[in-house]
């Protein structure tokens, strides 16, 4: 992520950037550079979609994946544990605050979310210094018609204008919500 930030940074000229990601790339990872790498800096915003900053657990499927950890980790490498509630990684990541100064964060969760359980692990709680700088939004109390999951998320009409206003708050004048059922469902 430093790597692209900094040719990013190079190539516009700008002073920072905005960052939007998706589950473990707009919770873990940018928040890892963010409050341990320097990306504080620069970055301006962060936008997440499905994030699991506070970790997760799998709908209840955390004890099984701990159990089959060396497998997982042979396959996959350490990014499923580190998702897990409560996991090293996660509560070194949230020691101390969850969020960093000088960055504006927004949350974007969805109550159909069945990876990140409970959707609501993916708030987080501005620095007391700067109560504003965090918004956490569940997608279906601005558009209760919109039963995104985890996956599709991404895809919604609705989350991507909420992520377009995050970026310019001049934006939500220009949208309305529409029904957005993902088919098929997705977690």
């Amino acid at each position: 992520m430093a790597t692209y930030v900094e040719r990013v940074l190079r190539t516009t000229g700008a002073r920072k950037v905005d960052l939007v990601g998706h589950s473990q790339g707009a919770g873990p990872m940018p928040r890892q550079y963010l409050k341990f790498e320097g990306g504080a800096a620069k970055v301006h915003r962060l936008v997440g979609l499905a994030p699991d900053n506070h970790g997760t657990t799998l709908s209840g499927l955390d004890a099984a994946l701990k159990a089959v950890a060396p497998v997982t980790d042979a396959a996959l490498g350490p990014a499923p544990l580190q998702q897990v509630t409560g996991s090293p990684f996660q509560t070194a990541l949230n020691e101390g605050g969850d969020t960093v100064p000088g960055v504006k964060y927004t949350v974007l969760a969805t109550a159909y979310d069945k990876v990140v359980t409970p959707y609501t692990s993916g708030f987080l709680t501005a620095p007391p210094t700067d109560p504003g700088a965090v918004t956490n939004i569940t997608l279906q109390e601005v558009c209760p018609n919109d039963r995104s999951g985890h996956v599709d998320i991404s895809y919604s009409p609705n989350a991507v204008n909420l992520t377009l206003d995050a970026l310019d708050p001049t934006h939500r004048a220009t949208w309305n919500c529409t029904n957005f059922m993902p088919f098929p469902p997705l977690p």
